[in-house]
């Protein structure tokens, strides 16, 4: 009777195959996926790029799920535990990411897989991919478009007294766990996160500018001895907690994270202290470039674009050009804040290394406007550069230019790449990443890109196959 059942359930099973199918455009996906061997053998290098003994061990994702997976989760911008779910409970998903003949692991093990992957790697792929359409006929790269945005990264508003507070609260924490391990280590530590809180919170309501002259350094001055007494007791207690000799030799690599862990957010919060201490006390005015934004995400930048709802912005500059179909070409992830103009002629240079072949169109926002990079990028062959001037006065042949019909064209193609921001924020989650870290916020931008490009190959090639039957026909 059990055979019987059995043989049943592998009946429907295999109807259920036979019945399922993919969406098309993750079916289209996965179909030029499967046409790039070498694309796998760069995912499966980096999962094993630790591992000493490759055949040994429990056997994990293979490099062909980790990448339709994380494809996947930047398609939809799902998070772990919804790609986790997702695929777990849809039975095409788990046919597209190539689960259908293994368990669909838990979220912490995509995250796991996810996060070996390196930036390099993601940028040779887009880079193929994008070389393989153009082999294809997809694209021809002979139009570009580029602009800038800004990624935000996962922090709140940047304030002196958040982040002090930001400090005591961890390095307390970290006592905490230490503490558990090693009860002599942090009998004299002080508890302060609730006093830090108050000032901190003091702080954030004053409103008043007559307010704040009068009691804002009183605050900061209670706040910024709160903590210099936490950093100190911290490194204190961690200074013990190395020194005691512990059984088992589990605990005793668990105390020498967790000092490191001090170690690395006290030096943050004396850094803190220190730009404190001069922005109130002594009225300076600290640069963007020696300021600290957050003692999590350390790689932060202050960016300045003049946009009336959002004047300042905290993350990463982002150059990307864009081709004539939506193709991302090229991205750069800029330090600091720099102008534009600055990335003119590198961004064509990088073109005509990659592709061979010079761009015929070039269009921009004048932020991208400087006469000497325009002129060296005429030089480099390209027919028009379509790029507004930015300021002072416009002489007759400048004015006639910007008022031709080429011109006029090319900058109506040019905003063709404010669409294509709006899909990469909206679509797959690049407005702010919730990644830790300067190489994930990387990773985050590249996985972005490739989810891009994938789907714009996708539904040119889906276009393609749709008029192939009509083009026979006509003949």
């Amino acid at each position: 009777m059990r055979e019987v059942k059995r043989a049943q359930l592998g009946f429907a099973d295999l109807e259920l195959r036979q019945r399922a199918r993919v969406d098309p455009v993750l079916g289209q996906i996965g179909e030029f996926l499967d046409a790039q061997g070498a694309v796998l053998d760069l995912v499966h290098r980096d999962l094993t790029r630790q591992l000493k003994h490759r055949r040994h061990g429990r056997t994990g994702m293979s490099a062909e799920q980790v990448l339709r997976s994380f494809v996947l989760m930047r398609l939809k911008n799902w998070n772990y535990r919804e790609l986790a779910e997702r695929i777990a409970d849809g039975y095409t998903l788990r046919l597209f990411t190539r689960f259908d003949g293994s368990p669909v692991p838990r979220h912490d093990a995509f995250q796991r897989g996810f996060v070996q992957l390196q930036v390099d790697t993601l940028r040779r792929i887009n880079e193929g991919l994008v070389k393989v359409a153009v082999k294809m006929g997809l694209e021809q790269v002979s139009k570009l478009r580029l602009d800038t945005t800004v990624v935000e990264t996962d922090i709140r508003y940047p304030r002196d007294s958040g982040m002090l507070w930001d400090t005591v609260r961890v390095l307390s924490r970290l006592v905490d766990r230490i503490g558990r391990l090693v009860p002599a280590a942090c009998k004299m530590f002080p508890r302060r996160s609730r006093r830090a809180r108050r000032r901190m919170q003091e702080i954030a309501r004053m409103r008043e500018r007559a307010q704040r002259r009068r009691t804002l350094a009183r605050k900061y001055r209670d706040l910024i001895e709160v903590s210099a007494e936490v950093i100190e007791k911290a490194g204190a207690a961690a200074r013990k907690a190395r020194s005691a000799k512990l059984p088992a030799p589990l605990d005793a690599l668990q105390v020498e994270a967790l000092c490191k862990q001090i170690e690395h957010f006290a030096e943050l919060g004396q850094c803190v202290i220190e730009q404190s201490e001069r922005r109130v006390f002594r009225g300076e005015t600290v640069p963007a470039d020696e300021k600290l934004y957050s003692i999590f995400e350390t790689h932060t930048d202050m960016i300045k674009r003049g946009k009336v709802h959002k004047p300042v912005e905290f993350g990463h500059k982002v150059l990307l050009v864009e081709s004539r179909i939506g193709l991302i070409t090229d991205y750069r992830i800029l330090d600091g804040n720099p102008i534009d103009s600055d990335q003119l002629v590198a961004s064509v240079d990088r073109h005509i290394k990659r592709f061979r072949k010079v761009p015929e169109v070039l269009a921009g926002d004048r932020g991208f406007h400087e006469t000497a990079g325009c002129e060296t990028v005429r030089r480099r062959g390209v027919k028009l550069v379509a790029i507004p001037q930015r300021g002072g006065r416009k002489t007759a042949e400048q004015e006639n230019f910007e008022k031709s019909r080429p011109f006029k064209k090319a900058q109506a193609f040019r905003s063709g790449i404010e669409g294509r921001i709006s899909v990469l924020f909206r679509g797959r989650g690049m407005k702010r990443c919730l990644w830790s870290g300067r190489q994930r916020f990387e990773l985050f931008i590249a996985a972005a890109v490739l989810a891009n490009n994938l789907m714009v190959i996708a539904a040119r090639l889906q276009k393609r196959t749709k008029k192939a039957p009509l083009l026979r026909a006509a003949a």
